[in-house]
C-alpha cells in the first residue's frame, strides 16, 4: 500500500551555518561547521579590485567644492620693465620634466607672470566686454594684427579631405602667419627695441597652434599670455592698458582661435577633458569669472539658465565659453556639468581664484623661456 503523500511531513530544510571570519554563525549564533579562513596578514594583504580598463573620463573627486574653497589666493604683481643695455636672445624650451616645472613654479619670474595674469583679471572685474576703456595705439595695433590673421583664414580655405581633424590648409595659414610675424611685431616697437623681435617672435608664432601636428591647446594660449607679458616687460603695454588687453586684444585672439579651430579642425593638444572645462582654452575662465564677481544679478548657478546664457554670453567670457561647450561637446556635457555644479556652489570670487591657481599651471610645460622670464 502506497503512503498518502498528504500525510507525509514536509522535509526539514537544512540550516547552513555562515561565519564572518569567526567561529560563530551569523544567522543562529551557533558554532560553525567549518573553521573560518585565516585573517589577512600584513605580508599578504587582500586583493584590490582593479578594472580591466580605466574609465574613459576621470570624474572630479566628490569633494571638488571643498578643494575650491581651500584654494590659496594668488596676488597681483607689478611687472618690472627691463632697462638698457638690452641683451635679447632667442627663447628656448627648457621645461621637460616635473622637476623643471617645480623649479619654474618656485622662480620669481613665474610668480611675476602669474601676478601679471591676476592683474589682467583684476582689471576686467565687474566690467562687461563692451564697457568703454582706455585704448592706446599699441592696443589698436595688436587688434589690427589679429584681424589681419583672421583675414588670412578667409584667403586660405580648407581643403576637401576625409580626416576628422587636421585640415592641411592650416599649414599654409601658419606659414603665412610666420612669414609676417617679424613685420607685425615691429609695428609695436620703437626703433630702440627693434632687436627684441628675436625674443618676441617665437612666443607670437607659437600662440596659434602647431603646424606639424595641426593642433592647438592651452600651452599655445599660455605662450600668447607670455607674449603679452613680454610686451609689458618692455614697457610697450602699461597697467592702464590692462582692461583693453582683456576686453579688446584677448577677446579678438579668442575669436581668431575659434575660427581657426572650426575652419581647419585643429585637434586639441593635450586635452584635459573634464578637468579643464574647455579642451583649447583656460584663460577665459579666469578673466570671465572675474567679470562676474559681485554682479548684482548674475550668480554662479546662472550658468544653468539657458535664457541667461543666450542673452548675456556676448558680454561675459565665462558664459560665452559655457555656451561653446554646449555647442561643441553636447554629447559629453553631463560630465562637464559635474565640475560646473561644484563651481556653481561657490562665489565667483572663489571660482576666479581657483582657476587662477590650479588651471593656470596646465600650459606651463609648453612655455618658452627667455631673458624676460628665465628661471633662477
Amino acid at each position: 500500500m502506497e503512503a498518502d503523500p498528504s500525510n507525509e511531513s514536509p522535509p526539514q530544510q537544512t540550516h547552513r551555518h555562515h561565519h564572518d571570519h569567526t567561529t560563530t554563525c551569523v544567522n543562529c549564533g551557533g558554532a560553525t561547521a567549518f573553521p573560518p579562513p585565516p585573517a589577512w596578514s600584513d605580508t599578504s594583504p587582500p586583493p584590490v579590485y582593479r578594472p580591466i580598463r580605466a574609465p574613459a573620463i576621470n570624474l572630479p573627486h566628490h569633494n571638488t567644492q571643498q578643494t575650491i574653497i581651500m584654494t590659496p589666493v594668488p596676488q597681483a604683481q607689478k611687472v618690472p620693465v627691463v632697462s638698457p643695455p638690452y641683451e635679447f636672445q632667442t627663447p628656448v624650451k627648457v621645461i621637460h620634466s616635473e622637476d623643471d616645472i617645480r623649479r619654474f613654479r618656485e622662480s620669481a619670474s613665474c610668480k611675476n607672470y602669474l601676478g601679471f595674469i591676476v592683474s589682467l583679471s583684476d582689471s576686467i572685474r565687474g566690467h562687461k566686454l563692451s564697457d568703454p576703456c582706455h585704448e592706446s595705439h599699441v592696443i589698436t595695433s595688436i587688434v589690427s594684427i589679429l584681424e589681419k590673421l583672421t583675414q588670412f583664414i578667409d584667403e586660405i580655405p580648407p581643403l576637401q579631405q576625409s580626416a576628422r581633424y587636421g585640415n592641411l590648409a592650416y599649414r599654409d595659414w601658419h606659414e603665412r602667419m610666420t612669414e609676417n610675424a617679424d613685420s607685425f611685431i615691429l609695428q609695436l616697437l620703437p626703433e630702440t627695441l627693434s632687436s627684441a623681435t628675436v625674443e618676441l617672435t617665437p612666443y607670437f608664432t607659437d600662440s596659434f597652434g602647431n603646424a606639424s601636428r595641426i593642433d592647438y591647446g592651452t600651452g599655445h594660449e599660455t605662450n600668447f599670455g607670455a607674449w603679452l607679458y613680454c610686451l609689458a616687460r618692455l614697457g610697450i603695454i602699461n597697467e592702464e592698458d590692462y582692461h583693453a588687453v582683456v576686453s579688446r586684444v584677448f577677446v579678438k585672439y579668442l575669436d581668431l582661435m575659434r575660427k581657426l579651430q572650426m575652419t581647419y579642425s585643429l585637434e586639441p593638444a593635450g586635452s584635459h577633458g573634464v578637468w579643464g572645462l574647455d579642451d583649447y582654452h583656460f584663460l577665459p575662465f579666469i578673466f570671465g569669472s572675474s567679470q562676474l564677481i559681485d554682479h548684482k544679478y548674475m550668480k554662479p548657478k546662472s550658468i544653468h539658465n539657458e535664457d541667461i546664457l543666450e542673452n548675456f554670453s556676448n558680454e561675459y567670457m565665462y558664459l560665452q565659453f559655457i555656451v561653446c561647450q554646449y555647442l561643441l561637446s553636447r554629447n559629453f556635457f553631463s560630465c562637464f556639468e559635474i565640475l560646473l555644479k561644484a563651481m556653481s556652489g561657490v562665489s565667483f570670487t572663489r571660482a576666479n581664484k581657483h582657476f587662477a591657481t590650479t588651471v593656470l599651471w596646465k600650459g606651463m610645460d609648453s612655455i618658452f623661456l627667455s631673458t624676460f622670464d628665465a628661471t633662477e
